[in-house]
């Protein structure tokens, strides 16, 4: 059963437009073409450092702030402004007053009447007076308390609060899942899932991405943000090193949630190539040209929970690929784990060995089941049982 002909208000961790789209605007695209939706962008929930992305960003947001919602790719969104200081008792108590009022009136704007109120954060509990929602979802779908630069005692305290008023939680990862059972009665187990569609387009004969193919085989790629906070910098210098014969593609912005990443141990290998930022549709001719993937990622910090979204654009793209052993992954099909470089050297050796047209294929086909339409289906029924 899929969402129809609803008022929704989501609230978002991210701006609509970034180099890396979120659940946030994969679902959302999909839940406009029924509903009405107002998009309600990031809060600021990480304090802001005074390097070139985030200054840029704070002026943008400062501009887009003064302006009514705009629509775009077929909803309404709204650039609040707030105060990005949420463990200062003023600034939040500043944001608690003058977000609700601008929400309210965006929403009343189009129209909407006790709507839908989805958030991705839980600082969404002080819409609550003021939107009367019909029901509130919260989807919990990062450990954004354990992220640098967040105030983890207020956004633990919010979380709770809004966890419990909750008419249903979703939890993407099974330690997300474990906390938010403590809170809530109601709560779907909603991993994160793929344009499978399109990643499945990988198999299909077509062009490979210029850059990629112009690197000597056998390519092993990792497909995302390149930030020091997420990925394990050290573990990939030396599975680089123990394999100097391979290309280590890296495509997707440098530092984009953490601007102070720094990748000099990989820029001073020759066999690892940033490629920098790729447009998602663009994606299935990187990875057409690619030998196998690898989730490189930390087991620490907000990494310890995190889903990742890749699992599923590699099977639906047909790679086989290699993962760190984080905890959300333990006994998903067609994740091979090692927990150190050498380990990952092994598994993409016999990988990459052992992998055919057919393997490929059947990967693809498995995946197919993990599409963001399929979570939808799920979310409008468990909201019908409600």
């Amino acid at each position: 059963m899929r969402l129809n002909g609803q008022d929704i208000v989501c609230v978002s961790y991210t701006d609509w437009k970034t180099d890396l789209l979120t659940n946030q605007n994969h679902l959302m695209v999909r839940v406009a073409r029924a509903n009405r939706v107002l998009f309600v962008e990031s809060l600021g929930l990480r304090r802001p450092q005074l390097a070139g992305r985030d200054v840029k960003r704070m002026a943008r947001r400062l501009v887009k702030g003064l302006r009514a919602p705009r629509e775009v790719d077929g909803l309404r969104v709204l650039a609040p402004l707030v105060l990005p200081l949420h463990s200062n008792a003023l600034a939040r108590r500043f944001n608690a007053w003058l977000l609700p009022r601008l929400v309210r009136r965006a929403a009343r704007r189009m129209g909407m009447r006790n709507p839908l109120l989805w958030s991705f954060v839980p600082q969404a509990e002080v819409l609550v007076e003021a939107l009367q929602p019909s029901r509130i979802v919260y989807y919990c779908d990062d450990d954004h308390a354990a992220t640098k630069g967040i105030d983890a005692a207020s956004f633990r305290a919010a979380e709770e609060r809004f966890a419990r008023r909750a008419d249903l939680v979703l939890a993407s990862s099974p330690m997300l899942l474990e906390r938010m059972r403590a809170l809530n009665d109601r709560v779907l187990y909603a991993p994160n899932m793929a344009d499978t569609e399109l990643f499945s387009r990988a198999l299909d004969p077509g062009p490979v991405d210029p850059a990629i193919d112009a690197l000597p085989r056998p390519r092993v790629l990792f497909c995302g943000a390149v930030e020091a906070t997420r990925i394990d910098v050290p573990l990939l210098a030396e599975l680089a090193r123990a394999r100097p014969t391979w290309s280590f593609p890296l495509v997707g912005p440098v530092g984009a949630g953490d601007p102070r990443t720094d990748v000099g141990a990989l820029r001073e290998l020759p066999n690892v190539h940033l490629l920098g930022f790729r447009p998602y549709t663009d994606l299935p001719s990187v990875m057409r040209g690619a030998d196998a993937g690898i989730i490189p990622y930390r087991l620490d910090g907000p990494m310890g929970s995190v889903f990742p979204m890749k699992v599923h654009e590699y099977l639906a793209a047909g790679l086989p690929f290699v993962s760190t052993p984080l905890p959300a992954l333990r006994g998903v099909d067609g994740v091979v784990e090692a927990a150190d470089a050498g380990g990952m050297a092994a598994a993409l050796d016999e990988e990459m060995a052992t992998d055919t047209a057919e393997l490929r294929h059947e990967r693809s086909e498995r995946a197919a089941a993990h599409s963001y339409d399929a979570r939808l289906e799920e979310i409008g029924e468990a909201l019908s049982r409600l």
